[in-house]
């Protein structure tokens, strides 16, 4: 049956609903623990892509740390491209990697 639906879509069509789908999953800020070059416990948050923004890591980051509060102790924020190519179609895009280290006050 997909096989069926799929050969009666265009590619456009699949590699759109492929980027929505992706789109929708990569919503919230992923975070992960580390330690802070004192030692002190951390979070490295990262907030990348076209769908993420600076607030979604500064939510992550007060989901984490809570009425204490956080400090900011690096951002990074890279932009770059990316292509992609069948042999029907190219899409291009821009991408931003956004990188937070935070500890908790």
């Amino acid at each position: 049956m997909l096989a069926f639906i799929t050969n009666r879509l265009s590619t456009p069509t699949v590699v759109f609903a492929a980027l929505l789908g992706f789109v929708q999953l990569s919503g919230c800020a992923s975070s992960r623990p580390t330690y802070t070059a004192s030692g002190k416990a951390g979070h490295v948050l990262d907030c990348s892509g076209t769908a993420r923004n600076w607030g979604m890591c500064l939510e992550k980051a007060g989901e984490h740390c809570g009425r204490k509060g956080y400090s900011v102790l690096e951002r990074s924020d890279e932009r770059g491209k990316m292509v992609s190519a069948t042999r029907d179609s190219v899409y291009a895009t821009t991408t931003t990697k956004r990188i937070m280290l935070i500890a908790c006050n």
